[in-house]
């Protein structure tokens, strides 16, 4: 039978998704798997690297079953996953110590003092980012001072996807789009050894894996990774992408200037460009593609919070508890929003000290005016960071959504009225698995170029904005901003006291 279809995997920070597609990027079936996350110290996020392998290979194992189709008719398989964070190998390839994901904030303290000196401003300048707690550079400057051992047993530096395509191939690898997270130049888009002296660890040149074209065959599965899987021994994979870059190339947002929004754990608020604009309001990264790339502004705190709702209220997790909230919502839309939300459960573009709050709450609001004003403040969140864009990119006035918010109707539309942008839905669930597998169709020659893979997108929904509801989001966003700049000085006394 002939190798005719396509395999995506997306490896996030807490469920790992594997699709399979046909070669016009048509979801066959999908599977995934969760991989418990566990919390040794304070500050402390991690996973067992074992445990995020297999909840991979459960996952490919599932989709295969859901779309029915054997393992030898996949023709090549792309990963994409979660960036920054940290996963150690040693000289055998084995794991040094857990995985670090990027929402782990032990190395705090190494901010503190970066940001206090020059390593701030030249780090923007040479990398085209401020670190951040879970940034690479900032983790392993604090193993540096605090555990050694574990930096110096290190022979690989890997990101999530490098360490599942190892398992798969054996080969170590990372592409542009992963390695411009520390230690790329922003400009030559390749490794800068006065990244690494900035950061306090020139000794770490050798341990950071070789680059490849995200497209580009990095290796082939081994009979290990067959048997682990049920993929064919030889299949290729090629080296895949940071989870963003696939889910623009997954959204077919490829083209300069148009949007692409991803509204999960993080907002994810990106655009491609072809000249390098820095900011400390954003990551000017490598894209997937030599000679651009993707301008980022994001932060921990998007539909994630309607998830932490509906644990802490006690209602179930499928699809008639979701249903129910976005109906409540809907129902209570008219009139101006009297509720402010701040969506920062575990993070914020204010700064680390930031956190969750309703503002306005009276006795006479329901649970369905809390959850506008929930759904509406994670819009308002996202537009911080789009406004932020808008001063130094002509973006056109369409933008494409996905994430959980897509799935909602309700939600789509508060982001076209809020953004005032045309927002588009494309079809499928995964569109960062979906970007993956057509890298891979670039990578054995199905597509010529990243233009001819956005066309195979279909949009299925759009969402014009409303004048009306733009007018009352307007009105809603200022307060939203006013307040957030009047708690800002309060944030760090209550932080502060809570520490004490």
């Amino acid at each position: 039978m002939a190798a005719d279809l396509l395999l995506g995997v997306d490896a996030g920070q807490t469920v790992t998704k594997a699709c399979v597609f046909d070669r016009e990027g048509r979801e066959l079936g999908r599977g995934s798997a969760r991989v418990q996350v566990s919390s040794p110290h304070p500050h402390w996020v991690e996973r067992d690297l074992e445990d995020v392998w297999q909840a991979t290979t459960a996952a490919i194992r599932a989709a295969l079953a859901a779309a029915t189709v054997p393992g030898n008719r996949i023709a090549a398989v792309g990963i994409v996953g979660h960036n920054d964070g940290l996963y150690l190998l040693d000289e055998a390839g084995r794991p040094v110590r857990a995985g670090v994901t990027a929402m782990d904030t032990r190395a705090h303290d190494v901010l503190e003092e970066w940001r206090a000196g020059p390593v701030w401003s030249r780090a923007l300048e040479l990398t085209g980012q401020v670190p951040y707690a879970g940034s690479p550079s900032a983790l392993l400057a604090w193993f540096a001072r605090h555990d050694p051992e574990v930096v110096d047993r290190t022979r690989w530096v890997l990101f999530c996807k490098d360490w599942l395509r190892y398992r798969l191939t054996g080969q170590v690898a990372t592409d542009p789009s992963e390695a411009s997270a520390a230690f790329t130049s922003v400009r030559t888009q390749d490794y800068a050894a006065e990244a690494l002296d900035l950061y306090g660890l020139p000794g770490l040149t050798d341990k950071l894996p070789p680059l490849v074209a995200s497209h580009a065959v990095a290796g082939e599965i081994t009979a290990v990774g067959a048997d682990a899987t049920g993929l064919l021994p030889g299949t290729p994979v090629v080296t895949g992408a940071h989870d963003v870059d696939g889910t623009a190339v997954g959204l077919g947002a490829v083209r300069p200037g148009l949007l692409s929004l991803v509204a999960g754990t993080f907002s994810i608020n990106q655009v491609v460009s072809t000249e390098v604009v820095v900011d400390e309001r954003w990551q000017a990264r490598s894209f997937v593609e030599p000679g651009r790339w993707l301008t980022m502004s994001t932060s921990p705190s998007s539909a994630t919070n309607l998830d932490w709702w509906r644990g802490v209220f006690g209602l179930a997790a499928d699809d008639d508890a979701y249903a129910v909230l976005e109906a409540e919502a809907a129902a209570a839309l008219g009139g101006p929003s009297q509720l402010i939300y701040h969506p920062f459960l575990y993070g914020s573009p204010y700064g680390e000290t930031a956190s969750a709050a309703f503002l306005g709450v009276r006795g006479w609001h329901r649970r369905g005016d809390l959850v506008r004003g929930l759904l509406e403040g994670v819009v308002l969140g996202h537009r911080v960071h789009v406004d932020a864009l808008r001063e130094r990119f002509a973006l056109e006035d369409v933008a494409r959504l996905s994430g959980g918010a897509a799935r909602s109707e309700v939600w789509s539309q508060m982001f076209a009225d809020a953004l005032d942008v045309e927002i588009e839905v494309a079809d499928g669930s995964e569109a960062g698995a979906r970007g993956g597998a057509l890298l891979a169709a670039l990578g054995v020659g199905w597509y010529d170029s990243l233009e001819q893979t956005a066309d195979t997108v279909r949009i299925i929904r759009r969402h014009q904005p409303a004048p009306k509801r733009r007018q009352v989001l307007d009105d809603a966003y200022a307060r939203f901003v006013a307040t957030a700049a009047a708690l800002r000085p309060l944030w760090e006394v209550h932080q502060s006291a809570g520490s004490a």
